[in-house]
Formats: structure tokens, C-alpha cells, sequence
């Protein structure tokens, strides 16, 4: 028999106590879930049986060898190529053509070189809906947002500048702040920082982890390091060769406040070596 007691806890018949106003823990729902998902461009194989799911709010990292289909998986997540086989949902409804609320950030800035670094941050709320509609009237508070999103990436004073005036390192900071700037719920990076030196590279790993405790979107990063992908992601996807498949998920359970110095730690390296693992799994599994 149930019973309440003066402290506002219901006791069960097992002598446990419950609070009233507990509210029940249930995992994030995904924002982005493929479902044996396979792809053929003609008589090629690029993925197949490929089942996952990303949580609102995750940042996951995707790495495999070079033509593993990383950034096929990019292309079907965002409805631009239809899978063959399988199903892929996002935030609970099928993808089946190319999905709003979604940004991008590729390896190369793809910055326009006419417009200043303020104007290229710009650029999205111009022309993606709603805020192309209602740009004459919200110009003001928008403006505020992208100075807003220049002082995150730490370009605050640069927003006059022209993208051959900035470093590869700046340039890729507009592209995510270009990237965020019409507030998608999932944000896509492909190899975004893969052509930078490595001082850069590490600034700006630092950078992004802090961006994303900020804002919480669903991240997909797309990687070839295995350093990066561990310091970055709450979760590791391993993909093996042509035919891309997934080999392991390895969940990351690093502190979220981390700091590269958590790279030399025991915890980073045991991750580390599991992705690794799993990389070669997947290697001999096709040889």
C-alpha cells in the first residue's frame, strides 16, 4: 500500500521514497535517425546496412577512410540524394527530398570574395525563409544577431574585412558563423578544419566546443583525425571502406568543460585506441 509522509515523498510498499514532483528521465529524442540505410551511384556500392541515431543536442563525429561515404551520409541526412535502400529521418520525419534547417560547413570557406566578412554572415538570412520575407522590417535585430555571432567566433572587429584579407583559420570561422547564423537545428561539418595547420586546427577545436555548449545544436562532424574526433564528440560513428558501413559507435564520456590538455590523459587515449580498433576491425573485414 502507498502512503505519504510529511516531507512531500509517497513511500512504496518496498520502505522506497519518492518525490512528488520528480520529473521522469527519459533519454533526448533524435534529431536524426537512418535505418538500414544503402546507397548505389549505378553500379557502385558507397553504403550500405547503415543504421544510427543522433540525439537533439549531440555532437557526433563520423570517421573512416577516404571514400567510406562520410559525405554521402552528410548528402542523404540532408535529403539531397534519396537512399536506395533503407530509411532516414529527421527529427522524426522521413527525409524524402531536401530538408529546411539544416547548415553546412565544408572544408573550403566557400565565402563570397565581394561581400565583406560581415555581409558573408548575412548572406543566409537574405535568402532562406522566413527571414528573407521579413528582412526590411527585422534588419535591425538580425544585424545584431550575425555581430552577435562575429564576437563568438572571435571576429568581432573584422566584420569590414574581405575574405582575402583573413587567415584560412578566419575564413573557416566566418563559415560557421555563416552557417549558424538563421539558427538550424542541425549543423553538418564537412573535414571543416582538414587543410589547416595544426596550431590553427587545435584553436579552433577549442573554439567549437565552446560555441556548441553555448547553442546545443545537433552536430555531424566529418573527420579524418582521430584526435579530433575524440575531443570534440560525445559520440564516434567508425565507418568502414567502400562499402561504407557502420564498424562501431563509441560513446565519449569526457568532461564537456574539456581543454586539450585532456588529450595526454589516460581517459583520451583509451578512447582513442578504441576508435582505432575499430578502424582496423573494419579494414580486415573487407580485405
Amino acid at each position: 500500500m502507498l502512503a505519504f509522509n510529511r516531507t512531500g515523498f509517497m513511500a512504496t510498499a518496498l520502505g522506497e521514497e519518492i518525490a512528488l514532483n520528480a520529473v521522469p528521465s527519459f533519454p533526448p529524442k533524435p534529431m536524426v535517425e537512418l535505418d538500414d540505410v544503402g546507397l548505389r551511384y549505378g553500379e557502385v556500392l558507397a553504403l550500405t546496412n547503415t543504421t544510427m541515431s543522433i540525439p537533439k543536442g549531440g555532437f557526433v563525429a563520423v570517421v573512416g577512410p577516404s571514400g567510406c561515404g562520410k559525405s554521402t551520409l552528410m548528402k542523404l541526412v540532408t535529403g539531397l540524394l534519396p537512399p536506395t535502400s533503407g530509411e532516414v529521418r529527421l527529427d522524426g520525419r522521413r527525409v524524402d527530398g531536401p530538408v529546411r534547417g539544416a547548415g553546412m560547413a565544408f572544408q573550403n570557406a566557400t565565402l563570397l570574395p565581394w561581400r565583406s566578412t560581415f555581409d558573408n554572415v548575412m548572406l543566409p538570412l537574405e535568402i532562406v525563409e522566413p527571414f528573407k520575407r521579413n528582412i526590411r522590417r527585422d534588419r535591425k535585430s538580425l544585424e545584431a544577431r550575425v555581430q552577435n555571432l562575429l564576437q563568438a567566433v572571435g571576429l568581432g572587429d573584422f566584420g569590414a574585412s574581405f575574405p582575402w584579407q583573413l587567415s584560412g583559420g578566419m575564413q573557416q570561422r566566418v563559415s560557421i558563423a555563416r552557417a549558424l547564423s538563421f539558427e538550424p537545428k542541425l549543423l553538418l561539418m564537412d573535414e571543416p578544419f582538414g587543410a589547416l595547420d595544426e596550431i590553427t586546427r587545435d584553436h579552433l577545436n577549442e573554439q567549437l566546443l565552446r560555441l556548441w555548449e553555448q547553442t546545443r545544436k545537433t552536430v555531424i562532424f566529418v573527420t579524418h583525425s582521430i584526435s579530433e574526433a575524440v575531443f570534440l564528440s560525445s559520440k564516434i560513428v567508425v565507418m568502414s571502406p567502400r562499402p561504407g558501413r557502420v564498424v562501431e559507435i563509441i560513446d565519449c564520456h569526457l568532461p564537456a568543460d574539456r581543454t586539450l590538455d585532456i588529450r595526454e590523459t589516460p581517459e583520451f587515449l583509451a578512447v582513442a585506441h578504441r576508435v582505432r580498433v575499430a578502424l582496423r576491425a573494419g579494414q580486415s573485414h573487407d580485405h
